[in-house]
């Protein structure tokens, strides 16, 4: 057993919400009842993927929504939602709404960049601007700017008998710009959000730098220490950075599932040998076992040893009821063993 000298202080998951294309709702259905399963076993927080065009949530903000209202403490995010497919202004209108009626419990996490597989969605996504959309940070920066609550226009008033106009997006949710995430693959993105004060989402994917050796963990640490360290530069003392791998405890799986359990891993494993592509993409490898084994690797793992709270991600494909398994066991067994407490 590792000894646990830093408690884990928060302890969240990450699910991408699939389904079935001929029966969508009930995948939809079972991802809200996922929710309130974390929530009942004290998890602290519910994060959703954001997938379009594909059989995956391609809407968190309506799920987190409907996710408020049937749960009434644990925090629900997005990890994260690529801001190249989203209007900056409806996009804080949205998630101001769900915010303040979940009681401010959500934490947008964003990303910036072209939409995957831009070529074939641009006529449909931009068929006025596509060429000249801007898919950099500042995009981003303004996404929060309206977040925030800054003037958005000189215009506001009553207008006629009964209109009322705000010089700001509305509602307005106070708070929710301190809990907005970035999710940053690469030291540069990592310092810019430390910089522009957004919290860090570090996930399972992660690019080195030229000069750094392809060791994962050692990457991964050497961004979260930037960030850091910049977010500190900039003033943001209450910066928070999250660690989300891929963990699979076996603790009280059947013998059939710790089988498709391995099996899921062991096709997986071989991207994670060497960087893939012309810019050197490094997936960690997925940690599966008992929860004193999967702490014990968590504990020497570089990146897991500069945070305080991680968002576990769920595998792809498994059935509902495995999920359940999986919760419950990082709940009450992985957890504690990271000296973590749940939250009710």
């Amino acid at each position: 057993m590792p000894s646990p000298d830093r408690p884990l202080r928060k302890l969240g998951f990450l699910t991408i919400g699939l389904f079935d294309p001929a029966d969508p709702a009930a995948g939809h259905l079972s991802t809200l009842e996922i929710i309130g399963l974390g929530e009942r076993l004290g998890f602290d927080s519910a994060w959703l993927r954001h997938r379009h065009l594909q059989f995956g949530i391609s809407s968190p903000v309506a799920v987190m929504a409907a996710a408020s209202q049937r749960t009434s403490r644990i925090e629900l995010g997005t990890a994260v939602t690529p801001l190249g497919w989203e209007n900056p202004l409806r996009l804080a209108e949205d998630l101001a709404t769900v915010d303040l009626l979940s009681g401010g419990r959500i934490n947008p996490g964003v990303s910036v960049g072209e939409p995957m597989t831009y070529s074939t969605v641009k006529h449909e996504l931009y068929p006025d601007s596509a060429d000249t959309e801007d898919f950099s940070y500042s995009r981003v920066e303004r996404f929060a700017r309206l977040v925030a609550g800054d003037r958005v226009r000189e215009f506001s008033g009553k207008q006629g008998v009964v209109e009322e106009f705000s010089d700001r997006v509305e509602p307005h949710s106070p708070g929710l710009r301190d809990r907005l995430w970035y999710g940053a693959g690469s030291l540069k993105s990592a310092i810019w959000a430390g910089e522009h004060g957004f919290n860090l989402l570090s996930s399972s994917v992660i690019f080195p730098e030229k000069d750094q050796a392809p060791d994962f963990a050692a990457v991964q640490q050497a961004q979260i220490r930037a960030f850091r360290d910049a977010a500190a530069r900039a003033g943001h003392s209450n910066a928070r950075a999250s660690q989300g791998l891929v963990v699979i405890p076996t603790d009280s799986a059947s013998t059939a599932q710790r089988e498709k359990y391995q099996r899921y891993v062991d096709e997986r494993t071989p991207r994670t040998l060497m960087p893939q592509g012309p810019k050197g993409m490094m997936f960690a490898a997925d940690l599966i076992g008992s929860s004193d084994q999967i702490a014990e690797q968590l504990y020497a793992h570089g990146g897991f040893q500069e945070v305080d709270e991680v968002a576990f991600a769920l595998p792809f494909s498994f059935d509902h009821e495995d999920y359940v398994q999986i919760l419950t066991d990082i709940a009450e067994k992985l957890g504690p063993a990271l000296g973590w407490a749940p939250a009710y």
